[in-house]
């Protein structure tokens, strides 16, 4: 076969051809490119590394400030409590001391209310025994035709209103 015959004679040439274009392709990308891209990749692990780095610290500043804010939201909170219950305080006493004065008015309104309504059942009685005694007097005098003494009447009206 001819083609097998040429073999050798484009062997050694095709060889070195080989040789040579992998040498420049080892020297073009092993040597010049692949250090530019492990640079890049070292690069962008260390801003990658930084940056989380940079995060964890921003991270445990806003808990440290948060905390921060927790602590003084409660203690704002424990004294606004403090300030209602002082209010709260303040005001059962204000009722308390107006409760205390209407109370008071209020008893001596009731007080001055039992004494008008004692003036008057003694009045009212006082007005029943006269009206009773006039009565008891006429009717004696008409049905008896006898005249009393007013005391006696009196004696005898009140005994019965008393006794019943």
């Amino acid at each position: 076969m001819p083609q097998i015959a040429q073999l050798g004679e484009f062997y050694s040439s095709q060889i070195f051809w080989l040789l040579i274009f992998f040498g420049i392709t080892f020297f073009v990308v092993g040597r010049g490119m692949v250090p530019k891209v492990m640079d890049t990749v070292a690069s962008r692990d260390k801003q990658i590394a930084d940056d989380l780095k940079a995060a964890e610290a921003a991270r445990a500043q806003a808990d440290a400030e948060e905390a921060a804010w927790r602590a003084r939201e409660n203690a704002n909170r424990a004294q606004a409590q403090g300030l209602i219950a002082d209010a709260r305080g303040k005001a059962a006493a204000a009722t308390a001391q107006r409760l205390a004065v209407a109370q008071a008015g209020i008893d001596a309104t009731i007080a001055g209310a039992e004494t008008r309504i004692a003036e008057a059942r003694r009045s009212a009685a006082d007005e029943i025994e006269t009206v009773a005694a006039d009565a008891t007097r006429e009717i004696v005098s008409r049905v008896a035709g006898l005249s009393l003494d007013d005391a006696a009447v009196r004696g005898a009206v009140k005994e019965n209103l008393v006794h019943g």
